[in-house]
Order: C-alpha cells, then sequence, then structure tokens
C-alpha cells in the first residue's frame, strides 16, 4: 500500500503548466455548470449546416424578411397590391405571346407559360391595342370603301374606340369570370385533376386575342372574301387554344357536360370575332349617304303635279 505521505493533494492552476511539467499525466476539467465556454470551436457538421442554411436562404435573417414582407402586404383597393400582377418582363411577354399563335396539341398553356407568374400587363395591352386596331382599320377601310365617290365625305367615327373598348374589355374579363365560377361549381361535384385560378384565365384569354390585333390590321383590305378567310384563319388559332387549354380541367366531368363547356367557350369567341368584322368593317356607313334638300322651286312644281 502506498504511504499516507504520497497521497496529497495538488491544486494545478494551469493545466496547461501541469502538461508541460508532466506530459503522462491525465487532467480533468470541472467546470461551474453556471459558467458558459467563451471560444468553442464549431463542429464541422454545425458549419455545414450554416452553410447549408446560407444557400438555400433558411438562416433567421431571411425569416425576419419575410415575416417583414407579409406584414407589409398592401390591402387589395391600393396601387401597391396590384403592382404584382404588372412585374413581367418583355421575354416572358413575347414568349407567352409566341406559345398563343403556336397552340401544340398535348402542351397545356398554363403549365407551360402561365402558371409561374402569371400577369395582367400582357393582357392589358392586349386589349388596349386590339381596341385601336379595330377602331383605326374599320375607319380606314370605311375610307377606302367610299374613295372617289364625289358625294361622300369622310368623317372619322371616334365612337367605335369606346364601341370596341366596351365590347373587347368585357369579352376579356365577364367571360373568364364566368367560366371561373363555373369551373369551381363544376369542381366543387366532381373532382378535377386540373384546376385554373382566375387570374390564369384572364391571362388565357388576353393572350389568345393577340391574333386578332394583325388580322383587324389586314381587315383595311376591301374584300369581304379576304375578310372572311382571315377570320377563319384566326378563330382556329385562338379557338383551339382556349380548347385545348381548358378542356384538362372538364374532362374528368360528364361528357355532355365538357363538351358543352368547350362548344360554349368556342362559340362566344366566334361570336366576338364575327361581330366585330359584321359591326366595324361590313356595316353600312349610312351616316355618310348624301342627303337632297329640295328647292322652292321643285316642291311648287311638286305641289302643281300633283
Amino acid at each position: 500500500m502506498a504511504a499516507v505521505d504520497d497521497l496529497q493533494f495538488e491544486e494545478f492552476g494551469n493545466a496547461a503548466t501541469s502538461l508541460t511539467a508532466n506530459p503522462d499525466a491525465t487532467t480533468v476539467n470541472i467546470e461551474d455548470p453556471g459558467e458558459t465556454p467563451k471560444h468553442q470551436p464549431g463542429s464541422p457538421r454545425g458549419s455545414g449546416r450554416e452553410e447549408d442554411d446560407e444557400l438555400l436562404g433558411n438562416d433567421d435573417s431571411d425569416k425576419t424578411e419575410l415575416l417583414a414582407g407579409q406584414k407589409k402586404s398592401s390591402p387589395f383597393w391600393t396601387f401597391e397590391y396590384y403592382q404584382t400582377f404588372f412585374d413581367v418582363d418583355t421575354y416572358q411577354v413575347f414568349d407567352r405571346i409566341k406559345g398563343s399563335l403556336l397552340p401544340i396539341p398535348g402542351k397545356n398553356f398554363v403549365r407551360l407559360y402561365i402558371r409561374s407568374n402569371p400577369d395582367l400587363y400582357g393582357p392589358f395591352w392586349i386589349c388596349a391595342t386590339l381596341v385601336f386596331a379595330i377602331a383605326i382599320s374599320g375607319n380606314l377601310s370605311n375610307f377606302l370603301i367610299h374613295l372617289g365617290e364625289k358625294t361622300y365625305h369622310y368623317v372619322p367615327e371616334f365612337r367605335k374606340v369606346s364601341i370596341a373598348a366596351t365590347i373587347i374589355y368585357a369579352y376579356a374579363w365577364l367571360v373568364p369570370l364566368a367560366l371561373w365560377g363555373f369551373l369551381m361549381w363544376r369542381n366543387s361535384k366532381v373532382m378535377n385533376i386540373v384546376s385554373y385560378s382566375f387570374l390564369e384565365i384572364v391571362c388565357v384569354y388576353g393572350y389568345s386575342l393577340f391574333i386578332y390585333i394583325p388580322t383587324a390590321i389586314l381587315w383595311i383590305i376591301p374584300q369581304k372574301a379576304v375578310r372572311w378567310i382571315l377570320v377563319m384563319i384566326a378563330l382556329g388559332i385562338s379557338g383551339s387554344l382556349l380548347a385545348m387549354t381548358f378542356w384538362p380541367a372538364v374532362r374528368e366531368d360528364n361528357r355532355r357536360v365538357a363538351l358543352a363547356t368547350i362548344a360554349t367557350i368556342v362559340l362566344l369567341h366566334m361570336l366576338l370575332s364575327v361581330g366585330c368584322l359584321a359591326y366595324f368593317f361590313d356595316a353600312p356607313e349610312m351616316d355618310h349617304l348624301p342627303t337632297t334638300t329640295a328647292t322652292p322651286n321643285q316642291t311648287v312644281a311638286a305641289a302643281k303635279s300633283s
């Protein structure tokens, strides 16, 4: 047994000094529970997690910014609320226009072009351009038809702008609203795999009208056969876009209901195109017909002959 004198307790103020004096010694560090270490090297796993959070954007600063952005969301009656619907670049607008002009069977227009960022910028300006294209082309068409007539006096009809604006914007907003309500109602009865929001439907209708802008310009040609060929081409392109886009939303429904829905969509689109052609281009201009005024001598002669 070891002698009592050998069993002596020693205070070690510094573990580093003790290790220097006796390299083979074993030291145990007993810390106060209430004391926190000042310098602790981070584990490799922790540093990797921080790097992943930084790359993925999952750190506290991003959460704080997200919560701050949610708190600053504007109410729907302010301009800032609708500003997000116009947050789209030129490339996206051109890409969606190209997709509306070249509908591909089996490819969903909403999933390919709209769903990632639905906008109102493209539909709004397409409708505005179409309004002026129809109104201006209608006036020019009327002028070219009566060109060379001595009794004809050209007077621009500005009321066509307001009439065209009412027709185009009512169609581009009221028809999607009615269709969205109908799809929501049918979706509550029959669970459809594909569903569209109101903004997505407005986008589809807005971009489907782009084909009528060059068509309205070509309607200036004073040939009825050419005009009807153009309207059939435009109707075939835009109508097929609408049919192929909304068919997946109704194909799970009753067969008759699905076919009636697609037929109604195409029929309303046909009424718009044919109605614009008939009213703004083929309507007879009665306001500019020459009016004859009877002279007093002619009135007396007519009275004697009677």
